[in-house]
C-alpha cells in the first residue's frame, strides 16, 4: 500500500519561502510511469494543480504560479518536496501531495492527508 504524507510549517510569513516535504512508503518515487504531484484548495476555492516530479526526475509545474514554484526529490529517503518562493496572502491552502500513473487523464491514486499552510502577514 502506498502512503503519503505531508510536512511542513504551517505559517509562512509573507515574501517568504515555503517548502513542504511529502514522505512516501510502499513504493519508490524513481519508478519509472509514475507521478508524484503537489496539489492545493483555498479555502472557498477548488482543487489547484501546483506541479509533478516524474521517475525520472523530470519536472512540470503549473504556468498560472509563474516560475514562484519547484519540486525536488531525495531518493535515498524517498521524498519529493515543494518550494513556493515570494509567499503571499493567496498561497494560504491545504496542500496535499499524490501519485498516479504518469499518463494523461490517468487519477491520482494516492493521496496525503493534507497539511494547512497560512500565510502570515
Amino acid at each position: 500500500q502506498v502512503q503519503l504524507q505531508e510536512s511542513g510549517p504551517g505559517q509562512v510569513n509573507a515574501s517568504q519561502t515555503l517548502s513542504l516535504l511529502c514522505t512516501v512508503s510502499g513504493a519508490s518515487i524513481a519508478t519509472n510511469y509514475y507521478a508524484w504531484v503537489w496539489i492545493r484548495q483555498p479555502p472557498g476555492k477548488g482543487l489547484e494543480w501546483m506541479g509533478v516530479i516524474l521517475g525520472d526526475g523530470t519536472t512540470y509545474t503549473n504556468p498560472s504560479l509563474k516560475s514562484r514554484a519547484s519540486i525536488s526529490r531525495d531518493t535515498n529517503r524517498n521524498q519529493f518536496s515543494l518550494h513556493l518562493t515570494s509567499v503571499a496572502p493567496e498561497d494560504t491552502a491545504v496542500y496535499c501531495c499524490a501519485s498516479g500513473l504518469a499518463v494523461p487523464g490517468a487519477a491520482y491514486d494516492y493521496w496525503g492527508g493534507g497539511t494547512q499552510v497560512t500565510e502570515s502577514t
